[in-house]
């Protein structure tokens, strides 16, 4: 088992002085652009709609984690770069992504990977239909006009999944959908609003963040040399323009 407070090997001196690196930084997390993610995913609802169209046969009174949060926990991550479940083992403590389900950093961790593949492999033959309508939905209510011609194109994308969780196709479709949203935040005639999602995802949620609970508030300290700030400032001041 690895120690993480050990130094990282390698590094070399800076002007003389060594240079030493270790996983011991406490509440920081590697996506502060989860902070714009996470009113986008409030906002569109995506995964209180998913959530909506599963029977839980759990025992209500020793459910911990509801399955909006674990829905919701899996499309931050996806959108977030996180394609592989077994990244909720360490993601489930980070204190963005609990901040993102509405969780305090201080509080309970989020849900565990063998929750989420409990989740994947849920759904029937039923409720994957209704999670395909809850989807059209959602894409019908982007528009502010019904649009005279919607072209569909059909991706023949392979993801191999062990045990076919059907439900996996919805997760990726609507982490897919944030990331959507995000970038028609975007001036029309900017770059970003054309940019891949893997720039986005690079550009605008792969950002160091330093969070500090106190008793009135929770500060999210961003890099004072993070290139984008001004676009991030613009994304979350057009919200309130996301159709849903």
């Amino acid at each position: 088992m690895v120690d993480h407070t050990l130094p990282l090997p390698g590094p070399s001196p800076v002007a003389g002085k060594p240079v030493i690196g270790r996983f011991d930084g406490g509440r920081l997390s590697s996506d502060g652009g989860l902070l714009v993610l996470r009113e986008v995913a409030k906002r569109l609802g995506v995964a209180d709609r998913l959530a909506a169209c599963i029977e839980d046969p759990r025992d209500p009174t020793r459910t911990v984690h509801s399955l909006a949060d674990i829905i919701g926990f899996r499309l931050l991550a996806i959108a977030a770069g996180y394609e592989d479940a077994n990244d909720a083992g360490s993601l489930r403590s980070d204190p963005l992504f609990k901040m993102a389900l509405e969780r305090l950093p201080s509080e309970r961790d989020l849900c565990s990977q063998a929750t989420i593949s409990r989740l994947e492999n849920l759904p029937d033959t039923r409720a994957l239909l209704r999670m395909g309508r809850a989807m059209v939905d959602l894409y019908c209510a982007s528009f502010r006009q019904v649009p005279k011609r919607i072209v569909l194109d059909i991706d023949d994308t392979f993801d191999t999944v062990h045990g076919g969780q059907q439900l996996r196709l919805f997760l990726h479709a609507g982490a897919y959908w944030l990331l959507w949203s995000l970038r028609s935040l975007m001036p029309k005639r900017s770059r970003w609003r054309s940019v891949q999602f893997d720039t986005l995802r690079l550009r605008l949620v792969k950002i160091a963040a330093r969070i500090v609970e106190m008793k009135t508030q929770i500060k999210v300290h961003l890099p004072t040399s993070a290139p984008d700030q001004a676009i991030i400032h613009l994304a979350l001041g057009r919200l309130p323009r996301l159709i849903c």
